[in-house]
């Protein structure tokens, strides 16, 4: 429109503009006639711009309407999120096993170390199920979050695996979780077992944490506002669980800190490493056995355990992208120490002290896409124990604690498996078994795991 004044302006300062007296009168004829079609041009060429403008202000009074309409169904869309966001997320995993071994799984044990009743050992001969797990999770409010998880075991029966609030809104990257939950020490024990690269978990797993320590408690974790991965945390708990056991007393019955530090290395790297510790103490903490003439014999362990974990993980995919080929590198170190008296079939006490150790390393690698190969390496350190009921004049000799007996035990295996989607896989297991002293179990796994509903993403 101001371009439009402009030129009308022009006009009529060139109509104001007296001509010259001696300008002739055809000379003024023709540029008055010139001056008129000029006029007309440019009366025409407004109508037109005004013809557009109105047309334009009709458009965009309905696009105004139409956008109304618009933020009005994204709102109520966003309503209808919000209650939806009070429904829990509900996932279900099954699993099952074909299982070939060639020693009796349900003799399984791990020879020189105090078992703890939790141990899984391998899964029954032929097609078995194994744990179905259910989950369900949401947001409580903009402040709490709930989760609870059921294992369901193939006899019957349920059993909580896990059912915990976690705080989302604590300052100075601040968590707060309490409940029952996996601890976070170490690498492998937060994730459930169907997130595990591996049919089962690896030996020093089973001998120092009774396959994986959940306990009922608290944890605090911080979370650094550094470009560097730094995550601190501390837990107390009632230590009811191995290396713990249920003592029945007021108070704290267990307690571990753990640290992990992480970051990238170029575009295709990732790592992650930490340190942790754990103490807690046992009352009676029972145990089954054989004397020397093949009788069944109860034993029971008083005094406390600590354990030390140091873990490392190491990930590659080209550029970032996992999604044809990746790799990644695993490995924990356990050391355990526990320091007491040990009673021998409610008969006779003596001091008992241990200083134990484990590992293992596993690589994974991924292929191509869906396709997966990995091999473990387990092992198992007797290290020092120093049996009173064995050393003084009590009469009992090595013979009355055969599960005690020197031995280290270790453990090959190799793993293929393909997943059709994230949602499903079926793997292959071969391993050989030196768990149990003077027998190797030889053992070859078919495994399925799918995973059905909500579910989220696993852990670094």
């Amino acid at each position: 429109m101001l371009r439009i004044r402009s030129i009308g302006a022009v006009i009529a300062l060139v109509l104001a503009i007296p001509l010259p007296a001696f300008a002739q009168d055809a000379e003024l004829a023709k540029i008055r006639e010139e001056i008129r079609q000029m006029k007309e041009v440019y009366e025409q060429r407004i109508q037109a711009l005004e013809k557009r403008l109105a047309e334009a202000e009709t458009k965009a009074g309905k696009a105004e309407q139409s956008a109304a309409s618009a933020t009005t169904a994204t709102t109520a869309a966003a309503n209808r999120t919000g209650e939806n966001a009070f429904n829990p997320a509900i996932s279900l995993v099954l699993q099952g096993t074909y299982a070939r071994t060639s020693q009796d799984p349900n003799s399984y044990h791990i020879t020189g170390f105090m078992p703890s009743g939790g141990e899984v050992g391998p899964p029954k001969r032929s097609f078995g199920l194994a744990e179905t797990e259910l989950a369900i999770a949401a947001n409580i409010d903009p402040y709490f979050r709930g989760v609870a998880i059921a294992s369901l075991a193939p006899e019957g029966g349920a059993a909580v695996e896990e059912a915990y609030f976690q705080t989302l809104a604590l300052p100075q990257g601040f968590t707060l979780k309490g409940g029952r939950f996996f601890s976070g020490i170490g690498y492998l024990n937060e994730q459930h077992q169907h997130a595990w690269d591996f049919q089962d978990a690896p030996l020093p797993y089973k001998a120092f944490l009774g396959t994986q320590l959940k306990q009922d408690g608290v944890q605090l974790k911080w979370i650094a506002p550094t470009d560097l991965f730094v995550e601190l945390g501390a837990e107390l708990s009632s230590g009811d669980k191995f290396p713990g056991n249920d003592r029945n007393k007021n108070g704290i019955g267990g307690s571990s800190i753990f640290g992990h530090i992480g970051g990238d290395i170029g575009a295709s790297y990732a790592w992650r490493t930490g340190l942790s510790y754990l103490k807690t103490s046992a009352q009676n903490r029972g145990y089954q056995d054989t004397d020397s003439f093949g009788n069944a014999v109860t034993n029971a362990f008083t005094g406390d355990a600590r354990l030390w974990v140091a873990d490392a993980v190491l990930k590659w995919a080209p550029n970032g992208n996992a999604t044809s080929t990746n790799f990644k590198l695993q490995g924990e170190y356990f050391r355990f120490k526990q320091d007491g008296l040990l009673t021998y079939n409610a008969a006779q006490s003596a001091s008992f002290d241990a200083d134990q150790s484990g590992w293992y390393l596993q690589g994974i690698w991924q292929f191509m896409p869906r396709w997966r190969a990995g091999y473990r390496y387990d092992q198992l350190r007797y290290g020092t124990v120093n049996n009173g009921l064995v050393n003084n004049t009590s009469g009992l000799t090595a013979d009355n604690f055969p599960l005690l007996a020197n031995y280290s035990p270790s453990r090959n295996t190799l793993m293929f498996d393909w997943s059709a989607t994230e949602f499903s896989r079926i793997r292959l297991q071969l391993a050989q078994d030196k768990s149990r002293l003077g027998a190797t179990d030889n053992q070859i796994f078919v495994q399925y795991l799918y995973s059905l509903g909500a579910h989220g993403a696993h852990k670094f």
